[in-house]
């Protein structure tokens, strides 16, 4: 029997930013820009600012469709996101520690990003045969992991007790503090921090603390 469920968070994680970085940075602003014939920069403030006042404690932060319709793009996120489908790349040794991972443990993602994120990014990764689950916090649950009940659900819908999972993500709130307040063994994935305790700064580093 595989002893334990090791959770990923996917954006910043398993995947690079640059993706998402990519669409809401640059893509949105661009269309933005260009339906409103204001210059690119002037158009990026204003929507980095927008995003900002909204916070990523908010659903509405992750609903690209919410902010589609919000400045009135004429645009689907569908094709929005294939215009950066490019720019979705695996970080260093995901895929090699995933694959040693999978033989002896239960492999899922907990994502805060929308589904239609995590679907692209899963599937152009290769990684989807993986994992035996994948949820998108806010457009499965309709809530960010910033509540303990996310990672409740989680337990449950998994059959097993929160102190039976490991979680692995780059938010130092979401994805460590939160968790580990549930007794959920968790690791703050920080490429650019040293590694020290319960931060790691290279996925293989997991398979010593496992």
């Amino acid at each position: 029997m595989k002893r334990k469920v090791i959770s990923f968070d996917l954006d910043g994680t398993l995947v690079q930013g640059k993706f998402g970085e990519m669409v809401w940075h640059q893509g949105i602003p661009r269309k933005y820009a260009e339906q409103h014939g204001v210059r690119f920069d002037e158009a990026q403030r204003f929507i980095l600012r927008e995003y900002e006042i909204i916070g990523d404690a908010s659903l509405l932060w992750y609903d690209v469709e919410y902010w589609l319709a919000k400045f009135g793009l004429v645009v689907s996120a569908h094709e929005l996101l294939e215009t950066y489908i490019e720019h979705i790349e695996v970080t260093p040794h995901a895929l090699d520690v995933i694959r040693r991972l999978k033989g002896s443990y239960r492999l899922v993602i907990a994502s805060n990003a929308g589904r239609i994120f995590v679907e692209k990014e899963l599937t152009h990764t290769g990684l989807t045969s993986y994992f035996e689950h994948v949820v998108s916090a806010t457009s499965d649950l309709g809530m960010v992991k910033k509540e303990e009940r996310f990672y409740r659900k989680l337990a449950a819908s998994l059959g097993v007790l929160p102190s039976d999972i490991v979680h692995v993500g780059d938010h130092k709130v979401f994805d460590y503090e939160v968790p580990r307040g549930l007794g959920i063994e968790s690791y703050h994935y920080n490429p650019s921090s040293e590694s020290n305790g319960n931060v790691i700064n290279d996925l293989r580093e997991l398979l010593k603390k496992l």
